[in-house]
């Protein structure tokens, strides 16, 4: 018995329909759009098309090439800060980042770019009172995780969104751990830029992302290069998206990334919420009842499906280990690329053990993953 349960690093397996829409755009396409007037290019147009228009109606972007591809959220984070920001601007972030934020603000604030990191309470929320508290005057943009990737905690983000506005500031979220498992709403929630990634809550595959941008806001491109129009000046494009989307961008990997948003729609957000929410369940009240156990994140209301935990006695990656090696479990041990968050916490420098379930896992495999724990720590 194989059991994943590392959905918080990529969503697995993928829906059959993604695998054919990838296979289908490589065999039947397999060339980039934009690029001919021939039948293959416009087809690969279309694909890139018809998932742009889709994707943005999921995200409340009212205009499709507001909505840029990339090949993860870490680089639609690095296309805001780096395209944003200037020495003398002031960002307000948190002290629960993951490094996909966190290390773009840490090279900005060794260009001039001050930054203020306000401080989560112990189970990782910050309020929108202290988010307030930190802007100033020159405050730029606030910028944060919507869901942590370590506790689950889930950010009040509608909240901070007015506290941003009111302060005159832009708004940048990190869905990583929220795209497809929480309604977003770009336009009604406030953001101004979201960065999601393709792989885990869409279903897509590794190296697709999207970065959505609000009206009348301007970026400076993080790359410049061929875009397939505008071919004879030597300056980038300035319209939507050309301008943000230098290079090839990856056909089958935007086709399999609609196919992954075509299996949400149909499938229901709501369904695939309720089924991580029951799983999630079954997993806290079974780590919660096991002796020599520490559970970390919300005790209670809304959270995302990562759990992180310890067991009194052993090393997070001698668990990680033994489960993979011993049952064929698949979990995630260590910082998890926010040592922030275990600053935090209070979980730094070993980090945690962290079991993240998602909708293709059933009560069965969170069962075998609980006596499988029983087993090691009886063992010592």
């Amino acid at each position: 018995m194989s059991v994943f349960l590392d959905n918080a690093a990529t969503s697995f397996p993928k829906p059959e329909t993604v695998y054919k829409a990838m296979d289908a755009a490589m065999r039947e396409v397999g060339v980039a759009p934009g690029r001919g007037g021939y039948r293959q290019s416009l087809a690969a147009a279309r694909i890139v098309y018809e998932a742009r228009s889709a994707l943005a109606r999921f995200f409340g972007v009212s205009d499709s090439s507001r909505l840029i591809f990339t090949h993860s959220a870490t680089e639609s984070i690095n296309i805001v800060v780096n395209g944003l920001l200037k020495p003398g601007d002031h960002v307000v972030s948190t002290s629960v980042e993951h490094n996909a934020l966190l290390r773009p603000l840490h090279l900005m604030s060794s260009r001039g770019v001050e930054v203020t990191y306000v401080q989560a309470d112990l189970s990782g929320v910050v309020s929108e009172a202290e988010i307030a508290r930190a802007m100033r005057p020159d405050t730029k943009l606030v910028a944060l995780a919507h869901c942590s990737n370590v506790t689950g905690a889930v950010q009040p983000v509608e909240e901070i969104a007015r506290a941003a506005r009111r302060g005159g500031a832009l708004f940048l979220v990190d869905a990583a751990q929220s795209a497809g498992f929480f309604p977003i709403d770009t336009a009604a929630m406030g953001i101004d830029f979201l960065a999601a990634p393709g792989h885990k809550g869409l279903y897509g595959p590794p190296g697709t992302g999207i970065l959505a941008i609000a009206e009348g806001l301007t970026l400076e491109p993080l790359l410049v290069g061929g875009t397939g129009s505008h071919a004879s000046s030597p300056e980038q494009p300035e319209q939507m998206p050309e301008r943000l989307e230098s290079g090839t961008i990856s056909t089958p990997g935007i086709a399999g990334l609609k196919a992954g948003l075509d299996f949400v729609l149909e499938t229901g957000m709501d369904v695939i919420r309720e089924k991580e929410r029951l799983l999630v369940g079954q997993l806290l009240e079974g780590l919660r009842a096991t002796a020599g156990v520490t559970v970390y994140g919300p005790q209670e209301g809304e959270r995302g499906a990562a759990v992180s935990f310890n067991a009194k006695g052993h090393d997070p990656a001698e668990l990680g280990f033994l489960f993979d090696s011993g049952y064929d479990i698949s979990v995630r041990s260590g910082l998890h690329c926010a040592p922030a968050t275990h600053r935090v916490i209070g979980t730094y420098p070993a980090g945690t053990v962290r079991v993240s379930p998602g909708f293709f896992n059933n009560e069965e495999d969170i069962a075998f993953f609980l006596k499988a724990l029983h087993e090691i720590m009886a063992r010592g």
